[in-house]
């Protein structure tokens, strides 16, 4: 029965963090997390062997320190743009997974191995799935996201999207423990040999459908030609009281000017680059409206989507949503959104409003009943309070309807059953409008753009990224980048994007697996309280 020194157990914790933070950075592969939870599990193997003289807490206690570390390291950054959030983050997030783990220990110790590694399983895949889809929402460190950099290796999310990828790290990570836990016990792996097969069959056979499916994928050529703008105004200083709205969409201008041509169909710009007192009953007013509509006239073939800060007034007659703001001098409302626009030669525009909503810093949660504290939101967008959302993802389309654009605004990228809600409704290409500048120069913005390429390859789209200080480009339907922009620096770029009307998998039967896996979770919670409560009765 084996035990460990206390310098063990913090070596054992210590490797745990790092292994699981290490994917999380460019240098890095998501290949590391096929062994990032053996230190871990071998210490749960142990409080196990030992389990009548060890309490349950202590796998609790040792999971914790693992997760607060990763979650650390992995997502520190926040703290750019809000200490309070970054804090969040990190206790909610570390929570959820050592729940995860401490359950799964709790229901090894009165089911055995075969139940308990399952419950692994089920478990954490049923924690991300609720922070995923919860009112609190932050699934940054889904153990699938951390192959976004490794594109060859993942083709097959067209069929999983990237919660395809968390049963797949488990599954080998419990495999491989017990290959090596026998090892440590016996000195080889002869009662093993089938985990040793199937372990080698469950890595390389979809690697090698991966690596075939990136080398033989072929998009369907009909070439629409974008113009990327990234104005790079600092969001801080900046935005909101440095340059007035006229002098910040005269940069866009002129970059856009710079590259836009007859052949050119599209010019995008970032999020919220326009906030000049716009209200979507009367978008026509608006003088920032009414310059890029002056751009337009000189290149009628141009639709231009750009991101905005907008206000709708209700009418009488209507009902204020749940975020709805009242005016100061009167009994109105009106809501505000993080949105985007498409101005074109015609006189219809085209809004989408953000609906994937930052808590704490576009949104309190759970509105209804706590909007009494939404004065507190982090204001990260010229406003105070949280923005109004919109039920459907809507596309923004052509004047003859053939091309169909998704926009993303920045943190809905990370989600990827809610992209293929886009596609759903008739989205052929993908655009990302984001800001990017409230983390500075860390690793958050170059996250959230790998994460971009897993969206890519999910939906078979192809994505043009504008962000505001970087890192701006181009994405193919194999999620490869191209012409990324360089951090804090004004750029714009001409690429061309090929729509696609094909569904995937993916698109068609959304997170399948986690929801699965999260009911066999609830299950496997019931029958072990149900053991529990019987094994006390006796």
């Amino acid at each position: 029965m084996m035990k460990l020194s206390k310098k063990h157990i913090f070596l054992l914790l210590a490797l745990s963090s790092i292994l699981l933070s290490l994917p999380w950075f460019r240098q890095f592969s998501g290949l590391i997390l096929f062994i990032a939870f053996l230190p871990l599990l071998i210490l749960e193997r142990v409080l196990y062997e030992n389990r009548d003289s060890n309490k349950s807490s202590l796998a609790l206690l040792y999971s914790t320190a693992v997760f607060i570390l990763w979650n650390i390291a992995t997502t520190y950054w926040i703290y750019k743009a809000t200490l309070f959030g970054a804090i969040a983050a990190v206790i909610i997030g570390s929570f959820l997974m050592s729940m995860a783990f401490w359950l799964f220990h709790i229901t090894h110790r009165k089911l055995g191995h075969g139940f308990g590694y399952f419950a692994f399983i089920v478990y954490w895949i049923g924690q991300e799935h609720l922070y995923l889809n919860g009112e609190l929402s932050f699934p940054w460190l889904s153990l699938g996201n951390g192959f976004a950099k490794d594109i060859r290796l993942i083709q097959w999310y067209e069929f999983t999207g990237s919660t395809g990828g968390t049963p797949w790290i488990l599954l080998v990570n419990i495999l491989l423990f017990l290959i090596l836990w026998d090892f440590i016990q016996k000195g080889n792996v002869r009662g093993r040999i089938t985990e040793v097969v199937f372990v080698v069959f469950l890595i390389f056979v979809p690697l090698t459908y991966s690596f075939i499916r990136f080398s033989q994928y072929k998009e369907n050529n009909d070439p629409k030609e974008f113009v990327v703008i990234q104005p790079n105004i600092d969001p801080y200083n900046d935005k909101f009281e440095g340059l007035s709205n006229a002098q910040q969409l005269e940069i866009i201008l002129q970059l856009a000017d710079s590259l836009t041509g007859a052949e050119t169909d599209y010019v995008v710009g970032p999020e919220t680059a326009l906030n000049d007192n716009i209200w979507e009953n009367n978008l026509g007013s608006n003088r920032s409206i009414q310059k890029i509509e002056n751009f337009v006239s000189k290149h009628p073939a141009v639709k231009f989507i750009i991101g905005l800060t907008s206000n709708y007034q209700y009418a009488k007659e209507e009902t204020p949503s749940p975020t709805a703001r009242q005016f100061f001098d009167s009994d109105g409302h009106y809501d505000v959104y993080n949105a985007s626009i498409q101005i074109d030669s015609t006189t219809k525009y085209q809004v989408y409003h953000k609906s994937k909503l930052v808590v704490g810093v576009e949104k309190v949660p759970f509105p209804r009943l706590l909007k009494s504290v939404e004065s507190l939101i982090i204001d990260l967008g010229g406003t105070t309070g949280g923005y109004g959302t919109q039920a459907e993802r809507s596309t923004i389309n052509d004047t003859n309807g053939n091309t169909k654009i998704g926009t993303l605004i920045c943190y809905e990228s990370v989600y990827g059953d809610y992209v293929t809600d886009y596609i759903q409704n008739g989205a052929n290409i993908l655009l990302v409008i984001t800001n990017d500048g409230w983390w500075g120069n860390t690793a958050g913005y170059k996250q959230l753009l790998s994460f971009t390429s897993l969206r890519a390859i999910e939906t078979r789209r192809s994505i043009a990224r504008s962000a505001n200080t970087g890192i701006s480009c181009f994405i193919n339907q194999k999620g490869e980048i191209s012409q990324a922009t360089k951090w804090w620096v004004p750029a714009v770029i001409k690429g061309e994007l090929n729509p696609n009307e094909k569904i995937t998998f993916y698109v068609k039967h959304g997170d399948f697996i986690s929801r699965i896996l999260s009911f066999f979770g609830i299950i496997t919670i019931l029958y072990t309280i149900v053991a529990l409560l019987i094994a006390k009765k006796r």
